[in-house]
């Protein structure tokens, strides 16, 4: 499964960085997503979800409102097939658009998630 991580972190004590990490050790593709951060253990990190070429299958967001709300238009335009709200990536605004166009929306932790066989 091809897995897009916005707010991607470097920094191995935060769970974006957590999640890239497991996801990959899950055995799934992921394309980590940050403007600033340009490698994650040797993995590219893309500035924007515009970047990537790939479909994209769930966009995990660790990200806050403000920023998912500044790039909704590109999160919206992945058409992925499911968005993951991770506590404190709540966005009702996007998950409301995302519904609306057909995308499955889940308020969870991607951790949680992939650790319990729900992901």
């Amino acid at each position: 499964m091809n897995v897009a991580v916005v707010g991607a972190s470097d920094k191995p004590k935060r769970y974006a960085y957590m999640a890239v990490r497991l996801l990959l050790e899950k055995g799934h593709t992921v394309f980590p997503v940050h403007q600033r951060v340009r490698e994650i253990d040797g993995l590219r990190v893309y500035p924007s979800l515009g970047n990537i070429t790939a479909p994209i299958d769930t966009i995990t967001l660790y990200v806050g409102k403000s920023t998912s709300a500044a790039m909704a238009a590109d999160i919206l335009a992945c058409r992925p097939r499911r968005i993951i709200f991770n506590p404190g990536a709540e966005n009702e605004a996007l998950e409301r658009q995302a519904k609306k166009a057909g995308i499955q929306t889940v308020r969870g932790c991607t951790l949680v998630m992939l650790r319990t066989g729900q992901f």
